[in-house]
């Protein structure tokens, strides 16, 4: 059941606003803030994604849960296999498109920062930082960040592993990897950033207001500017998908500890 307390809100993916819910193409807007806008996305094999383009004033960021998406990126719209566990980010500038041209269904994470209106547009309503490749191409492909499975900047503590998969000022984009005995984040609040995390694998005690939640796999989290949030481990191993939006210096921090 969808969950909102306080500006903090937790839902499964299935309750994310629905854009689309076919056999083929299922979309779901699970967060419309200004600063971050985050959709789930299912494609059946063979389906069209997104036809070349370019975003002007913002990142647009894919996390691949299943399957393998097609990407087409830079000038010479350079095709890349992303299969699950890859990051991509594709600052403004660089062109991009997708497919699923399977094997199998694909499901990814979309994250345009800041939102720039994304939500909005799948509704059909107003206009969005989205435009035709330009006839110099636009930037080259390498400007991007391609993170696979496996990679990122990985810093390993005493009960916990947590791996950079890519950060720009825009956004970061972390994997929390949680032994039993870590006990979590304790409750606390941001007023320059939204802060979400998304299960990836186990259970999660997630603190929504006053309560704490256990939720798994395929939840998503949103703390929106000043919502206490945190997280709390009673001896599980989880492994959490962290996105930041903007950065705000996370990434950094991270690095510093």
């Amino acid at each position: 059941m969808e969950l909102d307390v306080s500006q903090a809100r937790l839902l499964g993916v299935h309750e994310g606003e629905a854009i689309s819910d076919t056999p083929n193409r299922e979309l779901r807007i699970l967060c419309d803030h200004d600063w971050l806008n985050v959709t789930w996305t299912r494609h059946a094999e063979g389906e069209r994604g997104a036809e070349p383009h370019v975003h002007l004033r913002h990142v647009d960021a894919f996390y691949v849960l299943a399957g393998e998406l097609a990407l087409q990126i830079g000038p010479t719209l350079e095709r890349v296999a992303a299969s699950a566990g890859t990051l991509i980010m594709v600052p403004p500038g660089v062109v991009h498109g997708f497919d699923n041209d399977g094997p199998g269904e694909l499901r990814f994470l979309n994250f345009h920062t800041p939102g720039s209106g994304f939500a909005d547009y799948l509704r059909g309503r107003g206009t969005f930082d989205q435009h035709p490749p330009p006839a110099d191409g636009g930037r080259p492909a390498a400007d991007a960040i391609v993170t696979p499975p496996g990679g990122g900047e990985r810093f390993q503590r005493e009960d916990r592993t947590i791996t950079i998969l890519g950060a720009l000022p825009e956004i970061s984009v972390l994997r929390l990897e949680a032994d039993p005995e870590w006990l979590g984040i304790s409750a606390h609040d941001h007023d320059d950033q939204v802060d979400t995390f998304f299960v990836l694998d186990g259970e999660a005690g997630l603190v929504l207001g006053e309560e704490v939640v256990h939720s798994g796999v395929d939840t998503f989290y949103a703390a929106l500017p000043g919502a206490r949030h945190g997280f709390v481990n009673d001896g599980r191993r989880v492994t959490l998908l962290n996105v930041h939006g903007p950065d705000a210096g996370f990434a950094e921090a991270v690095r510093r500890q």
